[in-house]
């Protein structure tokens, strides 16, 4: 097994450096996907990664989103021998401090999916994090409640062949739709999730916060998104009842070991 933590980025402005420092003081490799970015934020690692041969900086030449920057990443990442990524955003939101124990449960489960269970301050907007109970309730539908914690945060450990394969299936998770249809997918080719605390923070515009949700767009492609996953889910029904049944049916008693 080999891990690295990947983190795609447009337009984060000072917080990448920030991320990305934080990010290899408790990791050896750590690459960056910059998705079109027109900042400098980019160009500002250059030196760093001259430095440090654990970094690598990706440039795409336009913003494709967040799923396709991921993709991008994800194909150079397998050329080069690595078996699994973590992901985490660019803006200072998920916590680097967290890496070590995601990667640890990753070499422990190494077929699992191991996903942030956000833990959200006070600062979070209630809108956001209501909104996304929604969203949660749907991927539970579409993967026949397959104990997925939390289907947004994009603070997690993926097993990389089985996601470029999911992502070859489709031309859709390539935006912002990429976290939720990730773990559908992933669930559909039974990769079992494994669902850790990961405290996320909202930063503010002072303190260097950058968010590129747009509340009507990324909800409508959400919507869309759901409607085809809830579609596929029904094609695969008799599966996911058995795969349902199968986790709800009680283990039998181990035999009593005689004296």
């Amino acid at each position: 097994m080999k891990h690295l933590v990947l983190i795609p980025s447009f337009n984060s402005g000072p917080r990448l450096a920030d991320t990305v420092r934080a990010a290899l003081a408790r990791w050896p490799d750590v690459w960056v996907v910059l998705d079109g970015s027109t900042d400098g934020s980019g160009e500002a690692l250059l030196g760093e990664a001259a430095r440090n041969a654990g970094l690598r900086v990706l440039f795409l030449p336009e913003n494709r989103g967040k799923g396709a920057a991921v993709l991008h990443g994800l194909r150079e990442a397998a050329t080069a021998g690595f078996t699994h990524a973590l992901t985490m955003d660019a803006d200072g939101q998920h916590p680097a401090e967290r890496i070590p124990v995601f990667m640890a449960a990753s070499r422990a489960e190494p077929e699992a999916m191991v996903l942030g269970l956000p833990v959200f301050g006070a600062e979070a907007p209630a809108l956001r994090v209501r909104g996304r109970r929604v969203s949660n309730w749907w991927v539970g539908l579409e993967t026949g409640w397959a104990g997925i914690g939390d289907s947004l945060c994009g603070f997690r450990v993926y097993p990389i062949a089985p996601l470029l394969e999911a992502m070859g299936e489709t031309r859709w998770m390539r935006r912002f739709d990429f976290d939720p249809e990730a773990v559908v997918r992933l669930s559909w080719r039974r990769v079992r999730a494994v669902n850790l605390p990961a405290p996320v923070r909202y930063l503010s515009a002072a303190e260097g916060g950058v968010s590129h949700f747009r509340y009507f767009r990324d909800n409508a492609l959400l919507t869309w998104m759901h409607t085809r996953l809830a579609l596929g889910a029904l094609r695969r029904l008799p599966v996911l009842l058995r795969r349902r049944r199968a986790q709800s049916r009680p283990a039998s008693p181990a035999a009593a070991t005689p004296p």
